[in-house]
């Protein structure tokens, strides 16, 4: 949300988990599994589900975050397995409370090696099966991974799909929601002098059944304070070059205008800024097109979304 001293109005009409790795608490008993709730899932050689498949699989599943372990696997000297990271947090075993060694489990990882895998995101529509290997290269950009929270203003640790994401910016951030594929805002800041990295603004537009999160923010280049807006695709890469927007600002006979294709919320709100991949605006013209004393800043922003043809 807007910093205290900052407001926005709209002044027109709009128109046209998964957690990585978790680790749990030092006092917590093993989690149950996800997979073992899971049916006729291709574990070896395109098999569907057998029993002795799944308790392979079982068999990988650390015991602390219920994730499948890869080399290098390590395990306590009675013999239960964990992962590389699990091992990093905690130092004694989950299972039988001895205290942990550096001993590897070779077997364990030669199965691991040999295994064909499902997706971890395939919960979420994934379907391919890969080789354990592969598969840690794949989930990196797997396009069934879930997104970040695009909102900028905090910490903010919420994963989801689309769709839950669109709700919880609503619900949870009170993120202002438009219909339309065009807007024509006002961002006004009683003392512009202020600049401290502060981000401003956050606006979800639905058009052509996609939403669009603006940004409006400021923030410092270097020791020279600046304005920037700029739009980001609520969804991958690919599916936003299909879209172009353009954005302007100005007053007094003198115009800024920015047109270029919104960047996927796979690019962190940070990455996109830092680039300076948007319209940006020195403070004194922010200023000067706010006319009056210069002494409060009243910017309107006008913007369009379109399609590009195939």
């Amino acid at each position: 949300m807007a910093p205290r001293g900052s407001s926005y109005q709209d002044i027109g009409d709009t128109r046209n988990a998964y957690a990585d790795y978790g680790i749990a608490p030092e006092n917590a008993e093993p989690k149950s599994s996800p997979f073992r709730k899971s049916t006729a899932v291709n574990i070896i050689g395109g098999n569907h589900g057998t029993r002795s498949n799944i308790a392979v699989h079982e068999l990988l599943e650390c015991p602390v975050c219920m994730n499948l372990m890869y080399p290098p696997i390590h395990q306590c000297p009675n013999g239960h397995t964990l992962c590389l990271k699990c091992k990093s947090k905690v130092h004694v075993c989950r299972i039988c409370r001895h205290e942990l060694g550096n001993i590897r489990c070779l077997a364990l990882e030669k199965i691991a090696e040999s295994l064909e895998l499902p997706c971890r995101y395939q919960i979420f529509g994934c379907q391919d099966i890969f080789t354990y290997h592969s598969r840690l290269r794949h989930e990196q950009n797997c396009r069934f991974r879930p997104y970040n929270c695009p909102y900028a203003g905090s910490e903010c640790t919420v994963t989801g799909d689309i769709q839950s994401l669109v709700a919880h910016l609503k619900d949870d951030h009170k993120v202002d929601m438009h219909n339309g594929c065009t807007f024509n805002h006002r961002y006004v800041k009683s003392n512009p002098q202020d600049v401290e990295n502060a981000t401003w603004m956050l606006t979800v537009f639905n058009c052509f059944g996609h939403q669009f999160c603006l940004h409006f923010e400021a923030f410092n280049v270097g020791v020279a304070p600046v304005y920037m807006t700029f739009l980001r695709f609520m969804g991958d890469d690919d599916d936003a070059k299909k879209f172009s927007y353009s954005l302007e600002v100005g007053g007094f006979g003198r115009k800024l205008i920015w047109q270029g294709v919104p960047r996927s919320i796979r690019d962190s709100h940070k990455t996109v800024r830092d680039s300076l991949d948007g319209l940006l605006i020195q403070r004194s013209m922010a200023l000067f097109f706010s006319g009056g004393d210069r002494k409060e800043l009243k910017l309107k922003v006008a913007g369009r979304i379109w399609k590009e043809p195939l």
